[in-house]
């Protein structure tokens, strides 16, 4: 109680409230503009948060984790195009609705499920997160390293299809993840005689490069062939007002959708993509007029919105309490903490625990100021989505090697951003994911070092991994969830793809 006191007397610094807030709209907007996603405003952003404090920037992070999800639902409302993947299931309805002159209803029920489904993942963050934490403090070397080995399963859920192609960009991963300083030793390792790399690649450097720079190089390949005909069209109209009574009828359905993103998002690597199909999927076959669904029904906003804001809160329990990355963009965030010193892990809440609870609630603050942010920018929303693409790719690109050079005043982080932008570009056209690369190069480290502290523990036997309850626990839950999710997701996607239809 005396850490919740200390960390709402911490969040009401006015410094964190302004960048929480800042940090929604600038997520809004990286989630309206289609092809900007959270992930490329938190590693855009990051390099700016150098010079902020670890709440005020972490806070400014996560209000563009929160935003973006909300602001993928705009262009799919809009222009039929999701903003985000979370946002695809969204399209189905809200996009039929702005056909039926009815957009402004269409955006205010998104933001009013939206806001929903992320309180209420806020309020499962604040309440879950200390007690997994109070468990997972008590874990050794040897549980470090296999929830680190089911962290790199994850691998399977963000890889879909290219499966295989997924294990390739996490080997990779984790190759890159030994560059630099041996962390039992302190010998260099493949630095080729560079002393600059004996700390290692830096972590902004290769998130710039791999989610920014490969997406900047992707939509300059057509930068002059665009058409935005489409878009100076759209007109809002504030005749279609959404009433309270659309909304009252929603909040049953907008609470089931919450609690299963709230469900989906535990699970690491699934995302908010699957949790909007599911919800939308669902809602469909409990609804007593089910033909509406894809015509243009409100209800086919409200489920998808809900369930995909309500991943954003639950996906932060496993990245902070194990280390595990609930969502992609949790994977992004996770490196964001550790560069503020607060490494996500069980020993997270021990050791800073005042300033999670400020974060926590700062979250919750998040969502609740999403409403009032959201609303003001719906009337601008369609001039954010006419910023034409000649203008924001050299700012993106400038952006983005200045962000790479700030941190160190050194070349070798600009040579690492077009390094792995380029690689990233290259990995994209040959359909290798990017984020089991990412997911590598944060994880790498992690488990090599608790494997070789767990071999020094057990006089280098590997029988300690199969003495201990919690190690053979995530060893089979490795294993169980290798074989079922990557099965699962297929039938999932197949099944959509099938209603689409």
């Amino acid at each position: 109680m005396q850490m919740f006191i200390e960390g709402f007397q911490n969040f009401l610094d006015i410094n964190v409230i302004v960048f929480s807030a800042v940090g929604m709209v600038v997520g809004i907007i990286f989630g309206v503009i289609p092809g900007l996603a959270a992930n490329i405003g938190i590693v855009l952003f990051l390099p700016v948060t150098y010079i902020l404090q670890p709440m005020e920037a972490l806070l400014l992070l996560l209000g563009i984790f929160c935003g973006a999800t909300y602001g993928g639902s705009v262009t799919a409302i809009l222009l039929g195009t999701p903003g985000t993947n979370s946002a695809a299931a969204t399209v189905l309805d809200g996009y039929e609705l702005t056909k039926k002159n009815q957009a402004w209803k269409s955006l205010m029920m998104a933001l009013v499920a939206s806001v929903i489904g992320g309180i209420i993942s806020a309020l499962l963050l604040l309440i879950a997160a200390p007690l997994v934490a109070s468990v997972t403090i008590k874990f050794a070397p040897p549980e470090l390293f296999t929830i680190s080995v089911f962290g790199l399963s994850v691998i399977a859920a963000v890889s879909g299809k290219n499966f295989w192609k997924g294990l390739i960009g996490g080997a990779l991963g984790m190759l890159l993840s030994t560059v630099g300083s041996d962390t039992m030793s302190g010998k260099t390792r493949f630095i080729f005689g560079n002393i600059k790399l004996s700390t290692g690649l830096s972590m902004s450097a290769v998130l710039l490069g791999i989610f920014a720079i490969c997406v900047i190089l992707d939509k300059a390949r057509d930068i002059f062939d665009e058409n935005q005909e489409d878009i100076k069209k759209i007109v809002f109209s504030h005749d279609d007002k959404l009433s309270l009574k659309e909304i009252r009828q929603c909040v049953p359905l907008m609470m089931k959708s919450s609690v299963i993103g709230c469900i989906i998002g535990i699970i690491p690597g699934v995302g908010a993509g699957i949790a909007s199909i599911l919800s939308y999927n669902e809602a469909k076959r409990v609804s007593k007029t089910p033909e509406k669904f894809g015509t243009g029904f409100i209800e086919g906003v409200a489920a998808p919105e809900a369930a995909n804001n309500a991943v954003t809160g639950s996906a932060l329990i496993p990245t902070l309490t194990l280390g595990i990355p609930g969502a992609p963009a949790a994977a992004t965030l996770m490196a964001a903490f550790t560069i503020h010193g607060l490494v996500p892990g069980p020993l997270l809440f021990k050791n800073s625990g005042s300033q999670m609870y400020s974060i926590m609630i700062g979250f919750l603050f998040l969502n609740i100021i999403m409403l009032f942010i959201g609303y003001v920018m719906c009337r601008f929303f369609v001039n954010v989505v006419r910023v034409p693409s000649q203008v924001l790719i050299p700012i993106l690109t400038l952006t983005c090697i200045a962000g790479a050079y700030s941190e160190s005043g050194s070349m070798i982080q600009v040579y690492t951003l077009l390094a792995f932008g380029f690689l990233g570009y290259v990995f994209s056209i040959v359909k290798i994911p990017a984020i089991p690369i990412v997911l590598g190069f944060i994880l790498g480290s992690l488990s090599e070092f608790n494997f070789r502290r767990s071999l020094v523990m057990s006089d280098q036997s590997l029988s300690i991994f199969f003495k201990r309850p919690i190690c053979i626990f995530f060893i089979l839950l490795t294993v169980v969830f290798i074989i079922t999710l990557t099965a699962d997701t297929k039938k999932i996607k197949e099944k959509f793809t099938k209603s689409k239809g």
